[in-house]
Formats: structure tokens, C-alpha cells, sequence
């Protein structure tokens, strides 16, 4: 069942796999009713629960979510499925942000809306973690501020050691992406889907959370964008997807980056 898209309700697959089975899943399930997703639903809880079975013990599920507003009040419907994915096993490993460039329309009465969580839940200690270094350090390559001094057995100050800051350094967990045509993707086609999410987030969580040969699972796979990043990482992928027009916008999107390929 390796590196293909199904045209089914994720827990039909998912029925399918064995105990244990996934390396990482990235996934953006639909938000509260923000979207229709063309009429479709999903089992929250019995989806969440699959997911714990068929993770591999030291694997993560990134959970990219986002609250809908109802009558000026604020769902938390992503903080209650955190705190679900929490009563069934998974550890909270990190409560990331999402951060777009460009938020959404302007709310007489509130701030642009900009952000979404992403919750990377891990099934006990997360046994692959790649962090990404590219914060630039405004002093790196320089020495810190006062020198470190070092304490010799018989308590006298040695002599004085200076310490050296990277160029680089790991990256906080409010990730910035900009958005829309031209950012989110090159692929036009992938428009033809009503929410996707930028390649670039895909990307730095597959290499963040999984390595070369790993498998990657999306149960919501929509445009097809975390199969399409994961092949380019060289990972193994799955994907399951109930709207059979968004499973032949992902199906051409692999074949056009398998032909950039080879």
C-alpha cells in the first residue's frame, strides 16, 4: 500500500495497517466548518485513536489546526482535539504556531487572523529529531559577552575561556511561510483546493520529524502536498483522501514531481 493515494476514508486505510506502522504523519484536518471540503465530515475521535494504533512507538503526528469563530467566541475545537490526542496516549511534544505573511480579511473588530497551531504529538519520546539551524545568530561568529572563567579542583580561577556563538542557530517554534499563488506552490492545479497548506511547512516537518525511507501518512491528503514533499525527501508515503476531484489534483502534482525527478 506504499506511495499511493486512497480514495477513501482515512480509517478504511488505516484499517488496513498493522499496529505500529507509521514513522509520521503531517496532516491538516477541516477546520470546525470554516470549509466544506465538497459536504465532507470526519470522526474526530475514532480517526485520533486509529492514528495512535498505527503510529510507531517514537512516532510524531504534526497536527495542523485552526479555530473557527462562532457569534464573537472562539471554538477551541484544535485545543480540545490536543487535549484528546493527550487522553488517549500521545505526549503534547510541542505546541508550534503557524505564522502566515499574509493574514486573513480585516475584522472591524479584531486582529488580522495570521496564525494556526500546529501540535506535534509524539507516541512516548519522538526517536528521530532533525532540528532545523537556520536562525541567524545577530552575533554569531563573535565571542559572548564576558568571558567564561574556569574553576581549577583547588578553587582557583583558571585561566579566562572565551565562548564562541554559531553563525547559525535552531529555529523557535513559530514558523513563517508567506502564502497564496507563487508562495504556497508553483503548482496551479493545486488552487483547485480550497485550503492548502504552504510546502515549505510539509517539508521542514518531514525532515524535522523522519528520516530517508521513513514512512509518512497523511489521512487528509486533499492536494496531495505531503506526498508530494515527502517523495522529494525521499520517504515512503500513504495517503488517504475521500474526495475523488482532490485525489486527481494530488495524482497529477506526484506525477509532475516524479517527471522533475527523473
Amino acid at each position: 500500500m506504499m506511495n499511493k493515494n486512497y480514495n477513501e476514508n482515512c480509517l478504511d486505510t488505516m484499517a488496513r495497517m498493522e499496529d505500529n506502522f507509521i514513522d509520521l504523519t503531517v496532516t491538516s484536518p477541516p477546520y470546525d466548518n470554516l470549509r466544506t471540503y465538497n459536504g465532507y465530515s470526519f470522526d474526530f475521535e475514532s480517526i485520533a485513536k486509529e492514528l495512535y494504533r498505527t503510529t510507531k512507538d517514537g512516532g510524531v503526528v504534526v497536527w495542523v489546526v485552526k479555530d473557527s469563530t462562532i457569534k464573537g467566541n472562539k471554538s477551541l475545537t484544535s485545543f480540545k482535539q490536543c487535549l484528546y490526542f493527550q487522553s488517549i496516549g500521545f505526549n503534547v511534544y510541542d505546541t508550534m504556531i503557524y505564522s502566515k505573511t499574509s493574514g486573513g480579511l480585516p475584522h472591524k473588530g479584531r486582529y488580522r487572523d495570521a496564525v494556526e497551531f500546529m501540535f506535534v504529538l509524539s507516541k512516548g519520546k519522538p526517536k528521530t529529531i532533525n532540528l532545523i539551524k537556520d536562525r541567524k545568530n545577530k552575533y554569531g561568529g563573535t565571542y559572548t559577552f564576558g568571558n567564561a572563567t574556569v574553576r581549577e579542583k583547588d578553587g582557583a580561577l583558571g585561566d579566562r575561556k572565551k565562548r564562541y556563538v554559531n553563525d547559525y542557530g535552531f529555529r523557535y517554534n513559530i514558523w513563517e511561510y508567506a502564502t497564496g499563488k507563487g508562495n504556497t506552490t508553483s503548482d496551479k492545479i493545486a488552487f483547485k483546493h480550497p485550503a492548502i497548506f504552504p510546502e515549505k511547512l510539509a517539508n521542514d516537518h518531514i525532515i524535522s520529524w523522519s528520516n530517508e525511507g521513513d514512512i509518512v501518512y497523511d489521512p487528509f491528503m486533499g492536494s496531495g502536498t505531503t506526498a508530494k514533499m515527502a517523495k522529494l525527501n525521499n520517504r515512503n508515503w500513504i495517503g488517504s483522501e475521500m474526495s475523488k476531484e482532490y485525489c486527481e489534483i494530488a495524482t497529477e502534482r506526484i506525477k509532475e514531481t516524479e517527471l522533475k525527478l527523473f
